[in-house]
């Protein structure tokens, strides 16, 4: 790794001199965590996409390489997608795949971004989490969302029914929460594996619903921006003005989701950034494909109401060379005053998606002022 945060490089200096110079090591390292907070948490959201000419099996190779550069490369999380039923997405089983993921990293914390929670009995969760908790203790986060993650004959299918509704899924989460408390041990049904461990919970969201429970819990909120832009900042506002302190937050945490298409140059950045907007021409569409090749001109792709929409959802895409992204994701940290960006690249060759990463950890992003 030659791009890693502006930090990074630190870190390894202080290696050798822990044995001979444990104090001024020490110094070192007080001083380094002084100076990285300046600096925007950064974290990856993998939906482990499938390849077109690619087998499945390959995604899950490309998404624990990805997972393993970007814990040399200082990133705070890696977070895995539940999606269903979709041709270019992998991450379906996500408990399973943070297992894979998880057991082959050392200190990257990892999540799901998020768990579809009316998929799921609560107990079923508590379970994969808490062993995933045991298994990896103090790097697992469970990040919960409240839609289905696919269509509604798929919801059906993995569901069996649908008498559920949007207003079960704060009793949901409580009962999950509950699972994870020592007080459960005296339960009935008990989540033996999770009793008593703390897994952060977040709750994720695309509109100002969950930003409301968030705030009204007092947990971390992560919005889904890289999608659905239209709500961010009345979502922010609401979080932050509503906000609860709790025994797990004193004060608001906010994570906002980006996309960024990474390369040395804005023309090479704007070429790979293809292969994303034919993944959401493909959704517009209706059309389940693998993800596809980048292409030269998306103009002789997409007719103008469907260039319209999917550049509606997508943003908060930041598409470019170092110099321009620095530029545009600085503003977009400063405008929003998130605590952390969790980010997504759709990019077709996987060392391209692996050097885009690198670019983006390199970059001098401050947090807010």
């Amino acid at each position: 790794m030659t791009i890693n945060h502006p930090l990074s490089n630190f870190t390894k200096l202080l290696h050798p001199l822990k044995g001979l110079f444990k104090d001024m090591a020490v110094i070192c390292e007080n001083d380094m965590n002084e100076r990285n907070s300046k600096y925007i948490p950064l974290s990856i959201l993998d939906l482990v996409p499938v390849l077109q000419d690619h087998p499945v099996e390959q995604s899950f190779k490309n998404s624990l390489d990805l997972a393993q550069h970007a814990e040399l490369m200082g990133y705070n999380r890696y977070w895995l997608a539940e999606h269903h039923n979709m041709a270019g997405i992998a991450s379906s089983a996500t408990s399973v795949v943070m297992a894979y993921v998880a057991g082959g990293t050392e200190k990257i914390r990892v999540g799901s971004g998020g768990i579809m929670l009316p998929n799921h009995a609560p107990l079923v969760i508590a379970e994969q989490f808490g062993t995933l908790a045991r298994l990896y203790p103090g790097r697992i986060d469970m990040g919960l969302g409240r839609a289905p993650g696919t269509d509604q004959t798929t919801a059906m299918a993995l569901r069996r029914n649908l008498t559920g509704s949007v207003e079960d899924f704060p009793s949901n989460v409580m009962e999950l929460r509950n699972y994870f408390s020592a007080e459960n041990s005296q339960s009935k049904v008990r989540a033996i594996q999770a009793e008593g461990l703390e897994v952060p919970v977040w709750l994720l969201g695309s509109s100002t619903y969950s930003a409301q429970l968030s705030a009204y819990w007092g947990l971390p909120f992560a919005f889904a921006s890289h999608f659905a832009p239209q709500m961010l900042y009345d979502s922010l506002r609401l979080y932050r003005d509503n906000f609860r302190p709790s025994e797990v937050l004193s004060k608001p945490y906010a994570m906002a989701g980006i996309n960024v298409i990474a390369a040395p140059t804005d023309e090479e950045a704007h070429f790979l950034a293809t292969s994303l907007y034919r993944a959401f021409l493909n959704v517009i569409r209706g059309t389940a494909l693998p993800m596809q090749v980048p292409v030269e001109d998306m103009e002789e792709y997409w007719t103008v109401s469907e260039k319209y929409a999917v550049q509606q959802m997508l943003n908060y895409t930041f598409i470019g060379g170092p110099e321009t992204l620095t530029e545009k994701i600085q503003a977009f940290i400063d405008k929003t005053g998130v605590d952390e960006l969790m980010v997504g690249a759709h990019i077709y060759d996987h060392h391209k998606r692996v050097r885009s990463y690198e670019i983006l950890a390199g970059l001098p992003l401050k947090t807010a002022s």
